[in-house]
């Protein structure tokens, strides 16, 4: 006979896993482009952990839409409860995520690859500020995962946004790897424009 895991139990498995963390916070029922928002944000975290990306970097590709995004306005927590996320996932995994879904695109993404790249525009406070070395390349990183996961799993979007993104991701050489590099043009066809 199976014992069901008392209430502490439970909130321990819980919290010793990121992924299982998501659930409770309610992306299985979050509808994504392909599926749900959990599913989404798994296979995101996978496309990351295959390009060999640290471990935050790839924790932060699963919560990347914790807080929402300008593409996604449902969240899953408060930007008021940071504290709590980083506790869960650690601060650096945070970190990267906060700024992942703070970004303002409309203003930022334009800057990549020119001499503002290092300016970010944060759509939660609406400041600018300078954003270091390390952390514009694991925006960049996490940045493409993201969108050539929903390459991978929709062709509707590919289509629709293929050569967008390769012009994007061309503007990004020198900040992402080169497992990056080979997934976004293999996800766009991108030799094949």
């Amino acid at each position: 006979m199976q014992e069901t895991p008392s209430p502490a139990g439970q909130a321990t498995r819980i919290a010793a896993d990121p992924y299982l963390h998501l659930v409770a916070l309610g992306s299985e029922r979050l509808p994504h482009v392909s599926g749900t928002l959990a599913a989404h944000l798994r296979r995101t975290e996978n496309l990351l952990r295959s390009w060999g990306s640290r471990h935050a970097l790839c924790v932060a590709g699963l919560y990347h839409a914790v807080y929402g995004t300008a593409g996604i306005r449902d969240k899953l927590v408060d930007v008021s409860e940071r504290r709590s996320v980083a506790e869960a996932i650690g601060a650096e995994a945070e970190a990267i995520a906060y700024l992942y879904g703070a970004c303002d695109r409309a203003r930022y993404h334009p800057r990549i690859g020119t001499a503002m790249q290092s300016c970010f525009a944060d759509r939660f406070t609406g400041a600018e500020y300078p954003l270091p070395a390390t952390s514009l390349r694991d925006f960049c990183e996490l940045t493409v995962a993201n969108e050539v996961e929903l390459a991978t799993t929709s062709e509707r979007f590919r289509q629709r946004y293929r050569r967008e993104l390769c012009v994007f991701f061309d503007r990004m050489q020198g900040l992402i790897s080169d497992g990056a590099v080979t997934g976004y043009r293999r996800a766009l066809g991108h030799d094949a424009q």
